[in-house]
């Protein structure tokens, strides 16, 4: 497969090292991704190329983002299942899809987020990409929530999809201090006060319940 083009290589069965080390001295672990699936990947077991996404190669299994990412999120939550070094109190913290508010346009054909309020629920009903997305991740941990109770091992969800969704207004679009690509919008990540401040108190009270407390701050 030496002739692969260039595109990101997944291996399902080995986990990177740059994380996992960290994992024996972790109490918290927050697990979060997902854009960085819409682009061409190609799937490795072993030493074998089980399949694709985004790809046109002959005799290779053609699978969509959702399926890549429930795979990506099975072997991450296997591997910390079986870490036999992690901390017995170890809670693994899965953050949901946090979805992207480009209009008119992607975000290399002139996508902006130019929004200055947020939706009301009813603007986000159609939202049928990012429900997908969210609910793989969702399911995946409460696959790995069933088998850690085998393990010793916690499994908690931080769900931000629906509360993002509604704010097209927390993207910084075209102030980001665009050095690396000039005339391109951001919004995808969320830099405005307000989002990831919703974030923050979603944390706060899933780590107030692990510690038994009831109240916040």
């Amino acid at each position: 497969m030496a002739h692969l083009p260039a595109c990101l290589n997944l291996h399902l069965d080995n986990v990177d090292e740059k994380w996992t080390r960290e994992l024996p001295i972790l109490d918290y672990a927050i697990i979060s991704t997902a854009h960085w699936f819409f682009r061409p990947i190609y799937l490795h077991e072993a030493a074998n190329v089980i399949g694709c996404v985004y790809c046109s190669e002959p005799n290779v299994t053609k699978y969509d983002v959702v399926d890549a990412l429930g795979m990506a999120f099975k072997a991450t939550f296997k591997y910390i299942n079986n870490c036999e070094r992690c901390s017995r109190k170890l809670v693994t913290l899965l953050r949901t899809f946090s979805p992207a508010h480009f209009e008119n346009g992607t975000w290399n054909t002139g996508g902006s987020c130019n929004r200055t309020s947020p939706y009301d629920e009813r603007d986000i009903e159609s939202e049928a990409n990012e429900w997908k997305l969210r609910n793989i991740q969702v399911e995946e941990i409460e696959r790995a929530r069933k088998e850690g109770k085998k393990h010793g091992k916690k499994f908690e969800i931080l769900d931000v999809t629906r509360a993002m969704l509604m704010r097209p207004d927390g993207h910084p679009g075209a102030f980001w201090g665009n050095k690396w690509m000039k005339g391109y919008n951001d919004c995808v990540h969320w830099c405005l006060p307000g989002p990831i401040d919703v974030w923050s108190d979603f944390l706060m009270a899933i780590l107030a319940k692990e510690v038994g407390l009831n109240f916040l701050y």
